[in-house]
């Protein structure tokens, strides 16, 4: 077998795909011509379909001619609300949607690996699961629902990968362990008593009490966790007042909290908790604090990533496969990792001639689609090598 030998004849088409999905993004849970989009695809190319899992989750079967383990490989679909700001022909043609953070680059990738992989099907050694996700973006996310529906019912490993404008093109990343972190949400209501802006002692001004827990909030950190593991507390906004002069009733604060262990999440659940005991004590006001759970941290496994790490280092079109650095951000990728070992690796898009540099979520996102090939290969070559995982 030597499927990646075949993908640079499928370059074309892969662009092509990725441009056609990048000018058709659909926002998380309304994915209606994309996942039909990607059913019709994988089906007029004789793979088996499953539709509609956990939500607009599809499903797609290739059972290989020899024994072997049965694989999952992973891509998710949604798009983001964001205005495409590029100057580019492919540019979004949905206004105020845009595929800004790759998800475009990823079913294009995982549909090309599935045509390549449908004409050797006689010759894989087990089965590949094709996992196109929706909803990846938004909360609760569509993993845990496809999860819930089926699509790891017999498999053995999974793999995915996410693209990362911040990794020059041609350069793969590899993390163990920990790669992203449990992304949660909090919302804190603070009531207090409003009144004139002249007659403070009237009132209870719960836009000081909001500006005192924040700046508390930032010790939660530095003075709680230990300094050895990593957490963050941002809080993202600060709604209250109607006036100039008039002293809010109520404030509303949003923000999130990342972490890696259960036991650094309790600590600043609880540190927090204690903060707003001391601002009803010390203002005179009423908090609540609603807290959402997001998704769990994504924990690669340590023997499958140094696998298809050292896969990686035998694709000629990869000029580094490397050690990637944690990040703080989520995905819900780690629901599938909680159930089947496996690896989500981060495959080099960025390029600074092509301006494809810019961030992920940015107006102005985009990637060098050349590097694309490295995502199918990769996939392409965990297939080929399959029966090396239960060596």
């Amino acid at each position: 077998m030597n499927f990646t030998s075949e993908v640079e004849n499928h370059l074309d088409e892969l662009i092509e795909i990725r441009r056609y999905l990048h000018q058709h993004p659909e926002l998380s849970f309304k994915e209606e011509n994309t996942k039909k989009y990607i059913a019709d695809y994988l089906e007029n190319l004789g793979i088996e379909v499953k539709k509609d899992v956990g939500g607009n989750g599809i499903l797609g079967y290739i059972k290989g001619g020899h024994d072997g383990p049965t694989i999952a490989l992973r891509a998710d679909f949604d798009a983001l609300p964001i205005q495409d700001e590029k100057d580019v022909p492919y540019k979004s043609k949905v206004d105020g949607v845009m595929h800004a953070c790759g998800h475009d680059a990823h079913t294009a990738s995982l549909l090309i690996t599935a045509k390549i992989l449908k004409a050797h099907e006689t010759e894989i050694h087990g089965n590949v699961v094709l996992i196109h996700q929706h909803a990846e973006e938004v909360i609760p996310g569509g993993a845990k629902s496809m999860i819930e529906a089926g699509a790891l019912d017999g498999v053995d490993y999974i793999f995915g990968t996410h693209t990362a404008s911040h990794i020059d093109a041609n350069k793969v990343g590899f993390c163990a362990g920990p790669a992203y972190a449990a992304a949660d949400s909090f919302e804190i209501d603070i009531q207090g008593l409003g009144g004139h802006g002249a007659m403070p002692q009237l009132a209870k001004d719960p836009v000081v009490a909001a500006s005192s827990l924040i700046v508390q909030a930032q010790s939660i950190v530095s003075r709680t966790v230990d300094p050895l593991e990593s957490a963050v507390v941002t809080f993202g906004t600060f709604k209250g007042g109607t006036a100039f002069n008039v002293i809010a009733d109520k404030v509303k604060l949003t923000g999130t909290i990342r972490t890696y262990l259960p036991t650094v999440k309790d600590q600043i659940k609880e540190r927090l908790n204690g903060i707003l005991n001391g601002i009803e004590s010390s203002y005179g006001v009423k908090c609540h604090l609603t807290y959402n759970d997001g998704y769990p941290p994504v924990i690669n496994h340590e023997k499958e990533t140094t696998w298809i790490k050292g896969l990686a280092n035998n694709i000629d079109t990869v000029e580094e496969a490397f050690d990637f650095p944690p990040s703080l951000g989520g995905e819900d990728v780690g629901y599938y990792l909680q159930h089947v070992p496996g690896s989500y690796f981060f495959t080099g898009v960025g390029n600074e001639v092509l301006k494809a540099t810019y961030p992920h979520h940015h107006p102005k996102f985009d990637l060098d689609e050349q590097s694309l090939q490295n995502s199918v290969k990769l996939f392409l070559s965990i297939i080929e090598h399959s029966t090396e995982l239960k060596a």
